[in-house]
């Protein structure tokens, strides 16, 4: 079995019930070949970088998977056909990947999805945790041009 990343975006409109349909149909692809669902991460709607199909926003699905490769060409023909299937990538993380790596990924995985759901939102107008307010502004540079770094070159005249 390998260690696979796959991202895809899904049509916005589609309501939440599709966004679950589609995510179970995908895992099941990986799980029904005998493979193992690490992590399923649901971004949510965001702004696309570019329109793709005349759409501008899109719904993100990432998802950490060990399987055979047998079942990532099945799940990304699926994807192909799929109209609702905006765009698609998969990486593969690892050649091979052991049961013993596989429970302790899961394992992270969940302990950070405990975590993400154990932290307390930022209350409007806060800065989120290790930013500081207003900090995605660009700051000006320093002025490395002093006048005491733009001395006049020597010049030497000829006395003869």
């Amino acid at each position: 079995m390998r260690h696979y990343e796959t991202t895809y975006i899904l049509r916005p409109n589609l309501g939440e019930e599709q966004f679950t349909e589609i995510i179970e149909r995908t895992n099941a692809i990986i799980t029904d070949d005998g493979g193992t669902i690490i992590d399923v991460d649901r971004w949510g709607t965001r702004k696309l970088a570019y329109e793709i199909r005349k759409e501008t926003l899109g719904y993100y699905v990432c998802f950490n998977y060990a399987a055979p490769g047998s079942s990532v060409h099945e799940m990304e023909r699926i994807f192909r056909i799929d109209d609702r299937v905006l765009r698609f990538l998969t990486i593969k993380l690892a050649d091979s990947i052991d049961q013993e790596t596989i429970a302790r990924e899961v394992e992270k995985a969940s302990a950070a999805a405990a975590q993400e759901t154990d932290r307390p939102e930022a209350e409007e107008g806060e800065a989120p945790a290790g930013q500081v307010p207003g900090g995605d502004k660009s700051e000006e540079p320093e002025d490395k041009s002093s006048p005491e770094a733009q001395e006049a070159p020597d010049t030497e005249e000829n006395n003869s």
